[in-house]
This record gives C-alpha cells, structure tokens and sequence, in this order.
C-alpha cells in the first residue's frame, strides 16, 4: 500500500496524528519534499508551519554517514563517536563544514522571503518528511529541534524502514511512521506521483500555511473589500460583471457559472464571500449578453463561453490595480468546462482552475492539455457527473484532485454541502494562488503553476 501523492500521505498521516491537536505544537517540514506532507499535518492541528532548514554533515569519503549537521541560528551539533571512529582531522571537518554554512545561508535566506522562522523554545516540534531512507537527515533536524530548545520532538513520516525508524527513537520523544517495510527501495517508489518539489512551491505553501491559520481564528468584522460593478468590453458587446477586492489580495479568482445562472448566482456568491474572507479577489461574470442568456444553444456553446472569458482574463490583466495578481478560474457546470478550455489558451496565464458539479467532458480536446492544478468537486450522490468527473481526471495531464463531497446532489443543496465546497475551493485556492506575483507573458506563455 502507497500514497497517491504528497498531500494524500500528508492527509494520512495527519489523521495519525490527530491526537496532537490540542497541544501547543508546530509543524516543520524538511525542504522540499516534506514541505507538501507538512502542510496537510499543519492544517489538520491547526498549528503554525515552517521549515526546518539543516544540512547533514558528510564524512568525506562516506557522504551518507553523517558526523554532525548544521541548522538555522548558528546551530551546529558534532557526534562525537563517529568523529573518533572516522578519525578525521580538523582541516577536513571544517572544510565539510564551510561548505555546508554557505548552502544553508543560501537556502534559509530564499525560504525565509516567504515566512519568518518560527520560535521552537518551548513548543512540541513535529518533523515532517515525505520518506526516510538513511534516516541522517531526519536525525539532523531532531538534533536542530532539540538545540532551537524543543521540550518534545515527534518525527513524523509516511514511510521508512523499520530498523531505521526504531533506531531514530534516540533523537526524538516518538516515531510516527505509517509504512514501515523491512525493504524499503526508493522513498519515491511508494508514491503513485513523486514530483519535484521546488523552492517557489515550498515558499507559496508557507504563505498559504500563514494565511490558513488565519482562518481558524474567532470570526470578527469582514475585512475591508472593494465592490465593484463592472462592464467589460468584448467583441460585439459588453458583459457585466461583480468584482470584490480585499486589502493585499491575495490572487484573483475569475468565476466561469453554470447553463441558466449568472452573476447573481447565490450559490456562487456564497463561495465568492468565503473566498474574499480568505483573503482573495473575485470576479463573477456573466460571459453572455442579456439576449444571448435566452438562446439555448448559446448557454451550451462552450467554445463561445470559453473565448468570452479569455477576453475577460485580458481586461484583467490591462488593469493596473489587477495585473499583478495570479488568476484562477472558478467554473461551475457548463461554465467548468468553458475554465478549463479558456484556462490552455495561449495568451493567458491561469495557475489553477477549480470545477463544481462540471462537466469537464464538454472541454473537448482541450482536456488533454491541461496542465495547470485543478480540482474538479464533484456531489457524491450526482453520480452521472461524478463519474464524467472520475473519466476527465483520468485525462488531465496536469496534478488533479477529485474531491467528493457526500450526500450532496448536482446543486449542493443539501444542508451543509454548499459550506464544504466553499471550503474546499478556498483551501485549494489559497495554496495554489498565495506565492509572489506572477509574471505575465504573452502568448506561449500559459501554465502558471510551479510545479
């Protein structure tokens, strides 16, 4: 038994650790594998995520084996029975050493643009990797816990092996590990998907962690927001439009509505207020004219759909107050099919596209070029829909989520449903659109995710 990805080991291995919640604790991720997995344990407990950034300390002519490691703050801690038993000289071990406190500056000071380091003192520290082999770095960040003052560290992994992980039970109070082989091969072989995990994703999860403890806090007063009416030109006409921006937005997100809606769709002014609470813009549109709404054919044109909001995203992007905000796309039905064929086209640059109850089956061909993250929410009682939406994920090339929301017909009508997919697409969205502004090219330029 493996794991789809990092976010569902993390899922998993946050349920295992659901026993911390109550406790004063902060989650630290080791760059960057662990940092996808960390985000998921951090959200389930509700607690402050960071980094842990260390750098192992190689024995020369051995690299695996480890003589010390190198943390944050000045950090350095020796095992002196390796030192005796490798009998390496001062010259060498200060050689190791200089070249390891030039990388881990280099590293901490890219990570730490995207969140101060999180005091330790005193607080229960989860590690968290995606996989343990070797185990010497997990043992290193332990050590780097412990010495930033820890009073209780838990090493938290989805896999290792098992002699490893018993021996790491030195360095921490306990050992949480959901796999545990006797053989354990590649860490990555007990993935479905192992991607490579960059700096800006690890930075843009960190943002998200911040803004997501955020939301846990006891409601007060909405923030201030801007309301806006718009009018956008396009060819041969002019749609209207609702924009809502919070203070220091922090992305947009375009709404793309369903046959027989518009921008007054209460369902989607729902998700449009968790959204905006949660820190984002958004822009619900009605992408046909008044005559158009009553044409049958036009409600089901989704190429026609698609080009208008195209032509939206580019009027966009032209306002100064707007340009800089990375773009999402919120489709719901006949309008997620028209998101996800607007969101390949070559002239814009969408980071992710977030479908309810669509049908991704009506994208077309464009399907198959979507590569940007998406998550398709689908009501697990509107089976015909759920299982278009099951097909079209099989499709997409790029990273996809199904999420399933139970008991809930096409509509989201039943009591608490329409509160889950609002909670659902705000979690998605906010990890996926907080990151540093993105750079708008021209055409060829589309597929904004860091991935």
């Amino acid at each position: 038994m493996g794991f789809e990805d990092r976010r569902d080991a993390g899922r998993q291995l946050a349920a295992r650790l659901a026993y911390l919640r109550d406790e004063d604790a902060v989650v630290v991720g080791l760059p960057n594998g662990g940092v996808p997995v960390a985000y998921e344990v951090a959200r389930e407990l509700n607690a402050p995520m960071d980094v842990i950034v260390v750098r192992k300390l190689g024995v020369p002519y051995q690299p695996e084996l480890a003589f010390g490691a190198l943390g944050e703050g000045g950090i350095r801690v020796v095992d002196a029975a390796v030192l005796a038993s490798t009998r390496l000289d001062r010259a060498e071990t200060e050689s190791v050493e200089r070249r390891e406190r030039r990388e881990l500056v280099q590293r901490a000071d890219r990570l730490r643009q995207a969140r101060p380091q999180v005091s330790l003192s005193g607080r229960t520290i989860v590690v968290v990797d995606d996989g343990i082999a070797t185990g010497a770095t997990a043992r290193a960040a332990c050590q780097v816990a412990w010495a930033h003052g820890a009073q209780r560290v838990v090493l938290a992994v989805p896999v290792a092996p098992r002699n490893t992980a018993a021996l790491l039970r030195d360095v921490a109070d306990e050992v949480v590990c959901l796999q545990v082989p006797t053989l354990l091969g590649a860490v990555g072989g007990w993935y479905r998907r192992f991607d490579h995990v960059t700096d800006s994703e690890v930075e843009r999860l960190l943002r998200a962690a911040a803004r997501q403890l955020d939301l846990f806090e006891p409601p007060g007063d909405d923030p201030p927001r801007r309301e806006e009416e718009v009018v956008v030109p396009i060819r041969g006409g002019r749609l209207a439009g609702h924009l809502t921006v919070p203070e220091d937005p922090l992305g947009l997100v375009v709404f793309a509505h369903g046959s027989g809606s518009s921008r007054h769709s209460p369902r989607n002014r729902f998700v449009g207020d968790v959204l905006g609470r949660a820190g984002l813009a958004t822009l619900l549109m009605d992408l046909l004219t008044g005559d158009e709404e009553n044409t049958r054919a036009r409600v089901f044109d989704i190429e026609l759909l698609a080009r208008r909001l195209v032509e939206v995203t580019h009027w966009v992007t032209a306002r100064e107050d707007l340009a800089s905000l990375r773009l999402g796309y919120f489709g719901a039905s006949t309008g997620a099919a028209a998101a996800l064929r607007a969101a390949t086209d070559p002239g814009v640059v969408i980071t992710t596209v977030v479908s309810r109850g669509g049908r991704p089956d009506l994208t077309g061909a464009a399907l198959e070029a979507v590569r940007m993250p998406t998550l398709l929410i689908v009501g697990g009682n509107d089976q015909q829909v759920l299982e278009l939406n099951r097909w079209a994920a099989r499709q997409i090339p790029g990273d996809t989520e199904l999420a399933v929301v139970p008991g809930a017909t096409h509509l989201f009508a039943e009591p608490g449903t329409l509160e889950r997919v609002a909670e659902l697409a705000r979690d998605w969205l906010v990890a996926h659109l907080s990151s540093v502004p993105a750079h708008r090219g021209g055409p060829g330029a589309h597929g904004g995710a860091d991935r």
